[in-house]
């Protein structure tokens, strides 16, 4: 059952995936993988996925982050509309590994970015900042 209404319990969550991304570890991981994973094929994206990677350790701790937090979206445990719009950086993410995911899940997991895969597709704040940061994935990759 989806919420459509937010409530104080969105807003504990909400302030609750903000606190955890303000861990020391988890901010490195996002300021990592925000400043230096822009892939350009799908070698790149498959690159961070081994251990012997620089980036593989916070691909691995950003990616199962965002994963968790959109899949509490995704299952209706939060208003999706209210939710995103401070919780949309993982779009960022996932528009830098959307151009591959396809062959990401046939090769790597079948199941992989599913929650932000679907909040990029089924809530009008994920479908904004999705298409917005696509763009600017883009824009950034065509001048590198």
């Amino acid at each position: 059952m989806s919420k459509d209404h937010p409530d104080h319990h969105d807003a504990e969550l909400a302030f609750r995936a903000y606190e955890l991304r303000r861990e020391a570890v988890m901010r490195d991981s996002r300021n990592a993988m925000n400043r230096d994973f822009w892939p350009k094929t799908y070698a790149d994206v498959l690159a961070v996925t081994k251990a012997e990677h620089p980036l593989n350790a916070p691909w691995r701790q950003t990616t199962t982050y965002w994963e968790m937090v959109y899949g509490i979206v995704r299952h209706g445990i939060v208003s999706p509309e209210y939710f995103m719009e401070s919780n949309g950086e993982g779009m960022f993410l996932f528009a830098r590994v959307a151009p591959f995911l396809e062959e990401f899940r046939r090769e790597v997991s079948p199941v992989a970015f599913q929650n932000a895969e679907w909040v990029a597709k089924n809530t009008s704040v994920g479908q904004r900042l999705f298409a917005m940061f696509s763009a600017r994935v883009k824009k950034t990759l065509a001048a590198k």
